[in-house]
């Protein structure tokens, strides 16, 4: 298998167990998410037995959104994760009143963007925006969150310095990402799940079984637990942590900007 995809190396990247040139990464990943935009979130629903809604409102709980507050919800594709952040501020204001939290829904893939707007605006900002290279201001934003979404950037340091770039001083990070499992004999059941069963309920729900595919070999590319950790910690932040959840399936990682 090849090698970690922290960083692209001599010009190459990984896609799924391919390396590819770096250059053509992002083009690659956005046919993938062409592709899958229309039967996204059905399929999360799917592949996880329904438990991505679970560690999302965990990560949302997490991230603690506050009325008028400046949230990025980046990689957001279809506003799954924003709409719970606004349902969540919502709840605040009906109790203690305050202003609306602006938040901003980035996407690079504007097939997703726009599965997201079929399902109603909500208020969000929708925007086409590359992780690595956001279009904010330094200090823009008190919160930012990411949900399996950074595992298919190019450059997984350059989104996580953008990240620190944009958040204001006391900011949050967020990050939701598939992990790898912390619970002895089970990681090979898992293995034989993800490769075999995932696939063909691409194929069979969304038409396309290459695409999750590449999903699966995309997780078992990204950096473990302490490794990513070590990352977010290079990118400038402090007090970074973790959650598993599922055994290690998924992890939630955060940190904040002081």
């Amino acid at each position: 298998m090849a090698s970690n995809p922290s960083s692209p190396t001599d010009d190459l990247a990984s896609f799924g167990f391919e390396d590819v040139p770096a250059a053509e990464k992002a083009g690659k990943v956005r046919e993938v998410f062409d592709r899958v935009a229309s039967r996204y979130d059905l399929m999360n629903d799917l592949m996880s037995a329904g438990m991505h809604r679970l560690w999302k409102d965990a990560a949302v709980a997490r991230l603690n959104p506050r009325p008028g507050e400046v949230i990025l919800d980046v990689a957001g594709g279809t506003g799954d994760i924003a709409r719970r952040i606004q349902k969540r501020v919502e709840a605040i204001r009906r109790r203690r009143g305050g202003e609306l939290a602006d938040i901003h829904v980035c996407d690079i893939n504007e097939e997703m963007l726009e599965a997201g707007r079929r399902r109603g605006e909500e208020g969000f900002t929708w925007k086409q925006a590359d992780a690595e290279a956001m279009p904010f201001p330094d200090g823009f934003a008190n919160a930012y969150v990411i949900s399996f979404g950074i595992r298919n950037v190019t450059d997984i340091p350059k989104a996580l310095k953008e990240a620190h770039r944009v958040l204001k001083p006391g900011g949050r990070f967020l990050c939701l990402e598939f992990s790898r499992m912390a619970i002895g004999g089970v990681a090979e059941a898992y293995d034989a799940y993800s490769f075999n069963v995932i696939p063909k309920i691409g194929k069979l729900v969304a038409k396309d079984e290459a695409s999750y595919r590449y999903l699966v070999e995309s997780i078992r590319r990204f950096p473990d637990q302490e490794t990513f950790s070590g990352m977010i910690r290079d990118a400038g932040f402090a007090r970074v942590g973790y959650r598993n959840f599922a055994g290690g399936a998924t992890a939630l990682h955060w940190g904040f900007v002081v």
